[in-house]
């Protein structure tokens, strides 16, 4: 049965979603009602082959998962601020901005575990029904951001001034709520 003859049926809508970058112990985050957009995870999985005499045989190989990208709303307020906020989650992975080439400080590099950690937390894109009850929770596995872009300014322009981001992870899984819960489910 489809959605438009069965007045039950709610389908998902593209504007009904949260996007939750918490922080993690070294940063407050970015607050969920800032994001504008966010794409949705993806994964790709390249065939392996194998000839043998005539013939081309094809088996699935590792899924890989694809970055995604989030659109964030910037504010004058220093406590919202998402510039300052993105630039302490790059701060809080290890970058160290040098001062002189000569004083040792200042050659930090970047760490996966203070990436994820310390710095982004557990990042987690929600989908709403019309009553904005939770249907389902994409969770990103071990996420950092790989991308800023602070945007442009521009004096014929009157829209909200935006940040994109771009997020890796190593892979994700999705809590279906009142369904069959995560997917793929844990194993052991």
């Amino acid at each position: 049965m489809t959605f438009w003859t069965d007045p039950t049926l709610e389908p998902k809508r593209n504007y009904k979603f949260i996007l939750s970058m918490p922080g993690g112990t070294s940063t407050t985050g970015i607050q969920e009602f800032l994001v504008k957009g966010v794409g949705k995870p993806s994964f790709s999985i390249n065939p392996a082959t194998h000839d043998f005499l005539n013939h081309k045989f094809y088996y699935p190989g590792k899924p890989v998962w694809e970055s995604i990208s989030a659109t964030i709303v910037d504010t004058t307020d220093p406590t919202l601020n998402a510039t300052q906020a993105i630039m302490k989650v790059l701060e809080e992975s290890g970058y160290d901005l040098p001062t002189t080439p000569t004083v040792t400080t200042g050659f930090g590099t970047l760490s996966k575990d203070k990436a994820v950690n310390a710095a982004l937390g557990q990042v987690k894109i929600k989908t709403l029904d019309s009553n904005g009850a939770i249907v389902e929770e994409w969770v990103l596995n071990n996420a950092f951001l790989i991308k800023a872009e602070f945007g442009s300014l521009d004096y014929s322009n009157e829209e909200l001034t935006a940040i994109t981001i771009g997020i890796q992870y190593d892979n994700a899984y999705i809590n279906v709520i009142n369904g069959e819960g995560r997917i793929p489910a844990t194993s052991g």
